[in-house]
């Protein structure tokens, strides 16, 4: 439950309120309208998040909304790959809330056409939950699998999800290249991309499949496919969870993936611009953020992650140089290339 703790927070409540009552009163409104008696949010988001957000954080809010205001609250959701969720609402959808998985979707949204609310000053500048890129292997690891490096071994069927409808494969790329980055800086000093490039094409060698979204990855693995799984940590450990035959290496370096929210105002009332800022500022709250630690996303609140493994050596997608960086150098550049030679 979202209980709520503090004034302030039962206060921005009955502001919103306070707002709807003067909009309806400044038009002459002689009963309660229908977007009083009830109300409808809509929230496209990349794959992953469904589960938290449908079995937790939905009816939280929609309980609290209820019990304080007497307004009943009803989510629509829809979940894809973050780059077909990102062309969906650029294409027009009927969406008030976008959660990403990564940051180059949520700019894509900042035109007048879809909105204008700046992402990065919502809370944690925009950023909701966050998980590290790890590898899943069949039980015993039978193919000995220790580090991104190994995935290019022959005899190592890898599932990666597709870069051009997914997140987590543009970050499984970034996990991949960057690693090999960081790792040569740190024994030579300099960085060496012709060795990252190495892996890739090693590794693309490899592939076996390269499905739409992590959800369908997993999915794929579960049914056998495949020798070794790219994927976010989180998925990784709700497969322990249910109990799948299957192991988790941590990679030596890996990137912590962070997923950002965007409000889309276009033609949004001030009054439904203040209950989408109110739901969306909720998902920080505690409760929330114990929510996404409980569905395995690691929280943005540092001391929730107490029940994770560590990362020798974590970095971002700005240690690579931003998103703009990574999108030249290694999706359209060192991958594209790498899958040429692989053909």
């Amino acid at each position: 439950m979202f209980y709520l703790k503090t004034n302030w927070r039962a206060m921005e409540i009955l502001s919103v309120v306070a707002l709807l009552l003067l909009l309806c009163e400044a038009t002459a409104c002689r009963r309660k309208s229908a977007e009083q008696e009830s109300t409808t949010i809509t929230v496209y988001g990349f794959s992953v998040v469904k589960d938290p957000l449908l079995t937790t954080i939905f009816p939280a809010f929609v309980d609290e909304w209820r019990d304080k205001t007497g307004q009943q609250i009803t989510f629509e959701s829809s979940f894809a790959g973050s780059e077909i969720v990102t062309n969906q609402i650029i294409n027009g959808v009927d969406a008030d809330v976008a959660i990403l998985a990564i940051e180059r979707n949520a700019e894509r949204l900042l035109r007048p056409d879809v909105t204008r609310s700046d992402w990065r000053k919502l809370p944690y500048r925009g950023i909701v939950n966050q998980t590290p890129m790890v590898i899943v292997t069949r039980a015993g690891n039978p193919k000995r699998i220790r580090d991104f490096n190994d995935l290019g071994k022959a005899g190592v069927g890898v599932i990666l999800c597709d870069p051009t409808s997914s997140g987590a494969g543009n970050w499984a790329l970034a996990a991949l290249y960057g690693s090999e980055l960081l790792k040569a800086e740190e024994r030579t000093g300099k960085r060496d991309p012709q060795t990252a490039q190495q892996l890739l094409t090693q590794i693309a060698k490899n592939i076996r499949a390269t499905p739409e979204s992590a959800r369908a990855a997993r999915a794929l693995f579960e049914h056998g496919e495949g020798d070794a799984l790219i994927t976010y940590e989180l998925e990784a450990l709700q497969m322990k969870d249910k109990g799948e035959p299957v192991e988790i290496v941590m990679p030596q370096a890996t990137v912590m993936c962070e997923h950002p929210v965007v409000i889309i105002d276009h033609l949004m009332s001030p009054s439904r611009y203040a209950l989408v800022e109110l739901f969306v500022r909720s998902l920080w709250e505690r409760p929330a953020q114990q929510a996404w630690t409980q569905a395995r996303f690691r929280s943005v609140i540092e001391d929730l992650n107490g029940g994770f493994q560590k990362i020798e050596k974590p970095f971002k997608v700005g240690d690579l140089g931003g998103w703009n960086n990574v999108t030249d150098e290694v999706i359209n550049g060192a991958w594209k290339q790498a899958t040429q030679v692989s053909r």
